[in-house]
Protein backbone atom coordinates (compact mmCIF):
# COMPACT_ATOMS: atom_id res chain seq x y z
CA UNK A 1 0.00 0.00 0.00
CA UNK A 2 2.31 2.52 -1.37
CA UNK A 3 -0.88 5.57 -0.85
CA UNK A 4 -0.07 8.87 0.72
CA UNK A 5 -1.10 9.66 3.40
CA UNK A 6 -3.48 12.74 3.83
CA UNK A 7 -3.30 15.42 6.26
CA UNK A 8 -5.95 15.02 9.04
CA UNK A 9 -7.47 18.53 9.49
CA UNK A 10 -9.69 19.17 12.59
CA UNK A 11 -13.40 19.53 12.46
CA UNK A 12 -13.08 23.40 12.91
CA UNK A 13 -10.36 23.49 10.18
CA UNK A 14 -12.66 21.69 7.76
CA UNK A 15 -15.66 23.79 8.36
CA UNK A 16 -13.75 27.03 7.97
CA UNK A 17 -12.48 25.75 4.25
CA UNK A 18 -16.19 24.65 3.78
CA UNK A 19 -17.23 28.65 4.55
CA UNK A 20 -14.74 29.77 2.60
CA UNK A 21 -15.69 28.90 -0.33
CA UNK A 22 -17.11 31.21 -2.83
CA UNK A 23 -20.21 29.19 -3.49
CA UNK A 24 -21.08 29.15 0.21
CA UNK A 25 -20.51 32.80 1.01
CA UNK A 26 -22.55 33.34 -2.35
CA UNK A 27 -25.48 31.36 -1.43
CA UNK A 28 -25.72 33.19 2.00
CA UNK A 29 -25.29 36.51 0.08
CA UNK A 30 -28.31 34.85 -1.75
CA UNK A 31 -30.55 34.41 0.73
CA UNK A 32 -29.94 37.74 2.73
CA UNK A 33 -30.60 39.89 0.09
CA UNK A 34 -33.94 37.37 -0.99
CA UNK A 35 -34.60 38.00 2.03
CA UNK A 36 -34.41 41.78 1.59
CA UNK A 37 -36.01 41.66 -1.55
CA UNK A 38 -38.82 39.44 -0.30
CA UNK A 39 -39.91 42.54 2.11
CA UNK A 40 -39.66 44.96 -0.81
CA UNK A 41 -41.77 42.79 -2.66
CA UNK A 42 -44.63 42.13 0.04
CA UNK A 43 -45.11 46.00 0.41
CA UNK A 44 -45.21 46.52 -3.01
CA UNK A 45 -47.60 44.35 -3.79
CA UNK A 46 -49.91 44.64 -0.58
CA UNK A 47 -49.30 48.60 -0.22
CA UNK A 48 -49.31 49.68 -4.09
CA UNK A 49 -50.49 46.76 -6.27
CA UNK A 50 -53.31 45.61 -4.33
CA UNK A 51 -54.99 48.73 -3.70
CA UNK A 52 -55.16 49.68 -7.51
CA UNK A 53 -56.47 46.21 -8.22
CA UNK A 54 -58.66 46.65 -5.92
CA UNK A 55 -59.86 49.66 -6.97
CA UNK A 56 -60.08 48.22 -10.50
CA UNK A 57 -62.37 45.54 -9.42
CA UNK A 58 -64.94 47.44 -7.45
CA UNK A 59 -63.21 48.29 -4.28
CA UNK A 60 -62.84 44.61 -3.26
CA UNK A 61 -60.21 44.14 -0.61
CA UNK A 62 -58.76 40.67 -1.82
CA UNK A 63 -57.82 39.75 1.98
CA UNK A 64 -61.18 39.82 3.11
CA UNK A 65 -62.55 37.09 0.84
CA UNK A 66 -63.21 33.98 2.23
CA UNK A 67 -65.90 31.44 2.25
CA UNK A 68 -67.06 30.10 5.41
CA UNK A 69 -68.07 26.24 5.73
CA UNK A 70 -70.25 25.74 9.03
CA UNK A 71 -69.56 23.02 11.03
CA UNK A 72 -71.95 19.72 10.63
CA UNK A 73 -70.69 17.66 13.44
CA UNK A 74 -71.84 19.85 16.27
CA UNK A 75 -69.03 22.38 17.37
CA UNK A 76 -69.31 25.76 16.74
CA UNK A 77 -66.11 25.91 14.81
CA UNK A 78 -66.05 26.84 10.90
CA UNK A 79 -63.94 26.28 8.10
CA UNK A 80 -62.31 29.03 6.42
CA UNK A 81 -61.32 29.17 3.02
CA UNK A 82 -59.48 32.46 2.61
CA UNK A 83 -59.19 32.58 -1.16
CA UNK A 84 -58.85 36.13 -1.53
CA UNK A 85 -55.32 35.34 0.06
CA UNK A 86 -54.23 32.90 -2.39
CA UNK A 87 -54.95 35.48 -5.34
CA UNK A 88 -52.81 38.25 -3.45
CA UNK A 89 -50.22 35.44 -3.21
CA UNK A 90 -50.85 34.45 -6.78
CA UNK A 91 -49.92 37.99 -7.66
CA UNK A 92 -47.12 38.42 -5.25
CA UNK A 93 -45.20 35.64 -7.56
CA UNK A 94 -46.26 37.20 -10.64
CA UNK A 95 -44.88 39.96 -9.51
CA UNK A 96 -41.74 38.64 -8.30
CA UNK A 97 -41.17 36.06 -11.47
CA UNK A 98 -41.43 39.47 -13.43
CA UNK A 99 -38.97 41.06 -11.95
CA UNK A 100 -36.60 38.16 -11.44
CA UNK A 101 -37.29 38.14 -15.69
CA UNK A 102 -36.86 41.59 -16.38
CA UNK A 103 -33.27 40.92 -13.83
CA UNK A 104 -32.01 38.30 -15.85
CA UNK A 105 -32.91 40.00 -19.04
CA UNK A 106 -30.83 43.03 -18.26
CA UNK A 107 -28.02 40.86 -17.27
CA UNK A 108 -28.06 38.87 -19.70
CA UNK A 109 -28.10 42.09 -22.34
CA UNK A 110 -24.94 43.37 -20.45
CA UNK A 111 -23.18 39.86 -20.91
CA UNK A 112 -24.32 40.16 -24.97
CA UNK A 113 -22.99 43.88 -24.79
CA UNK A 114 -19.15 42.73 -23.02
CA UNK A 115 -18.89 40.19 -25.43
CA UNK A 116 -19.42 42.34 -28.51
CA UNK A 117 -17.01 44.55 -26.95
CA UNK A 118 -14.98 42.12 -25.76
CA UNK A 119 -15.14 40.69 -29.88
CA UNK A 120 -14.03 43.93 -31.01
CA UNK A 121 -11.04 44.47 -29.26
CA UNK A 122 -10.07 40.86 -29.86
CA UNK A 123 -10.42 41.62 -33.20
CA UNK A 124 -8.37 44.76 -33.24
CA UNK A 125 -5.31 42.94 -31.81
CA UNK A 126 -5.56 41.08 -35.00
Amino acid sequence: MAEAKKEKKSFKEEFIEFINRGSVVDLAVGVAVGGAFTAIVNSLVNDIVMPIVGLIAGGVDFTGLAIRIPNFFGTGDEAVIAYGNFIQNVIQFLVIAWVIFMVIKAMNKLNERREAIKAKREEKKK
